[in-house]
């Protein structure tokens, strides 16, 4: 297997309906690479380093990423509405379509 990609097993609901719990998805390790509104990443959790996190990049600045979960349900997910910006530094992957 690719070395660069990484199989991320999608844990609660904040993303769903677009990946489920349980589900795996394919990610490219973040290498720098270009960042767009619309992506899928995979990061460290700003404050809690033991936690690895999936959202979706809402907006993205030269001071880090605005990230949201999927799910409508504003409760169902811990995202930057919470702990604000994401950095770059906390990057892991990003989602690979499929």
């Amino acid at each position: 297997m690719d070395p660069r990609i990484l199989n991320v097993k999608i844990k609660g609901d904040s993303m769903w309906p677009t990946f489920k719990e349980g589900e795996h998805i394919q990610c490219s390790t973040y290498s720098g690479q270009s960042i767009s509104e619309g992506d899928v990443i995979v990061f460290h959790h700003p404050y809690k380093p033991d936690i690895t996190c999936v959202k979706r990049v809402k907006s993205v600045s030269e001071n880090g990423l605005f990230v949201e979960g999927d799910n409508p349900d504003p409760l169902a997910s811990e995202d930057s509405h919470n702990y604000g910006l994401v950095s770059y530094n906390a990057m892991i992957a990003i989602h690979t379509s499929s």
